[in-house]
């Protein structure tokens, strides 16, 4: 098993048993609490019968965050580039004096 947890996370009313490193447990666990919590914000909000619905938002929005998160860091990261290649040029401008 090499160092491996077994655990059993809890969506949605179902119990998923995993086996993972054990750096990984928190992550899940609070994932899975996070999820619950979604349901439940989604299922009080909406007039959602049907789980599979539900879990298809919750999806959705966990995938919104994790996209959205991307871009803005791509963003970042070419305002950054752009920051580096002014200072460069001021660091030329001022060698050249």
């Amino acid at each position: 098993m090499d160092g491996k947890l077994k655990i059993k996370i809890s969506i949605a009313d179902r119990v998923y048993p995993l086996t993972v490193e054990p750096a990984q447990e928190e992550g899940l666990r609070s994932a899975s609490k996070k999820i619950d919590a979604m349901i439940k914000q989604f299922e009080e909000s909406y007039a959602v019968r049907d789980k599979q619905d539900v879990l298809a938002m919750c999806a959705l929005q966990f995938a919104s965050q994790v996209e959205q998160k991307q871009i803005d860091n791509a963003i970042d990261g070419n305002e950054t580039i752009e920051r580096i290649k002014n200072l460069n040029l001021l660091l030329d401008q001022y060698l050249e004096n």
